[in-house]
């Protein structure tokens, strides 16, 4: 089995994959181009920011595994991998407290102007009495917007800086704000309007899309910071913008709209030469810390694939199956007894949307579970259980 790794990863990942007795090719310089030219002897992709085409993916005819290293996947076409058959996964929760840390880096350094100050020093400009109004974070309202993960550490460590956390998320619920010590709000609005900090800590989706509105950023106190170390997607960029050239707000962004592809060369945004915008390079997650525990995860991934053909954090499977019906057949632990079942349901034209099938102690019985597309009628029952020397019984019930 082969494994093409596109972006940095720590050395150790290859020799832990190569243990397990997989060639590896290392190509942390790849970009997107490159693998739309496609990956002909590769079984397992593993990328970091590179983006994964439907054009990679056709031209990828052994690629069965796509593996972000990381959290999000939206530089991965999960829409062409679903159709093609081609499982992704991602690593949550590895990078959350790099991010976390960027995160509380970004409000320090915009009220303190650090990177201002150290701009100026080595241009030869002192201005001390500039760089001495900053306000301080103490006592300060903090809202966090999504207490996932990275979110939860960014509120751990907000809180030994004195802030005060307000927050919103879908999955916030009243017993959690309270394990938190934080007050949760009815709507992200309303999180803006009691803030002098808001950071956005939200995957992307349809759902999050420009969630961070004009409005909401309106609803900001004058003089308020806005921190982005999500997704650019989740943000009215050109509301913020206008926010920004008004000397309202100020920003800490680590993404934004039009980044770059690659790892290096130009680049260009509506953000450049704000005063009060202070930008970092998508580098969220990249501490070595961060690195190795994404890395450990990603070499546990194909661990598990290779010796279980199981998939662990398998994010692009249907999460309900929509088929009405499911069969359950207890049966003898032996070869063609399931070819049996499924060739008998195929002649009645009934699909086999998902199948397990687990073995009992002792190696000798089994029971799979089938969801099907339609009924069975009575005599495809009476023919599957009339096989008494490989069915022990089988039964039909009705998904709820």
């Amino acid at each position: 089995m082969n494994v093409y790794i596109a972006d940095t990863l720590p050395h150790q990942t290859v020799t832990d994959l190569e243990s397990l007795g997989l060639t590896v090719q290392n190509h942390p310089e790849s970009g997107m181009d490159a693998l739309n030219a496609g990956l002909p002897h590769s079984d397992i992709l593993i990328v970091r920011s590179t983006k994964v085409s439907e054009i990679c993916m056709k031209k990828s005819p052994n690629l069965m595994l796509i593996i972000r290293a990381g959290a999000g996947v939206n530089n991965i076409d999960l829409n062409a991998a679903s159709g093609l058959g081609i499982y992704v996964a991602n690593c949550p929760g590895k990078n959350a407290i790099a991010v976390a840390e960027l995160t509380l880096g970004l409000m320090l350094s915009l009220d303190r102007s650090i990177a201002e100050g150290v701009q100026d020093f080595h241009a030869g400009r002192w201005n001390k009495g500039l760089y001495s109004k900053a306000d301080g974070l103490f006592g300060k309202t903090l809202g966090v917007i999504g207490t996932g993960q990275i979110g939860t550490e960014v509120i751990r460590r907000a809180q030994g800086f004195g802030l005060n956390i307000v927050a919103w998320s879908r999955s916030l619920t009243a017993v959690r704000a309270k394990e938190l010590g934080i007050v949760q709000a009815s709507s992200v609005r309303e999180v803006a309007e009691q803030a002098d900090i808001l950071s956005v800590h939200l995957a992307y989706h349809a759902e999050t899309k420009g969630i961070i509105s004009e409005q909401v950023l309106a609803s900001l106190k004058d003089g308020g910071v806005f921190i982005n170390t999500s997704r650019a997607e989740v943000v009215d960029e050109m509301a913020l913008v206008r926010e920004v050239q008004s000397g309202r707000l100020k920003a800490g962004l680590d993404v934004f709209e039009g980044e770059p592809e690659g790892k290096t060369g130009d680049v260009d945004s509506p953000l450049r030469g704000l005063s009060g915008v202070q930008v970092t390079h998508h580098i969220g997650a990249s501490t070595k810390q961060a690195q190795s525990a994404v890395a450990d995860a990603v070499v546990e991934i194909i661990r598990t694939y290779v010796r279980e053909g199981r998939i662990t954090h398998w994010v692009n499977r249907s999460e309900t199956s929509k088929a009405p019906w499911k069969l359950v057949v207890r049966h003898y632990d032996k070869p063609g007894v399931l070819a049996g079942v499924l060739t008998a349901l195929k002649s009645r034209d009934i699909n086999a949307q998902e199948l397990e099938n687990v073995i009992f102690d002792g190696h000798v019985t089994a029971c799979c579970t089938i969801q099907l597309s339609a009924e069975p009628d009575e005599d495809l029952l009476r023919e599957i259980r009339s096989k008494e020397d490989e069915v022990i019984s089988a039964m039909l019930l009705k998904n709820r």
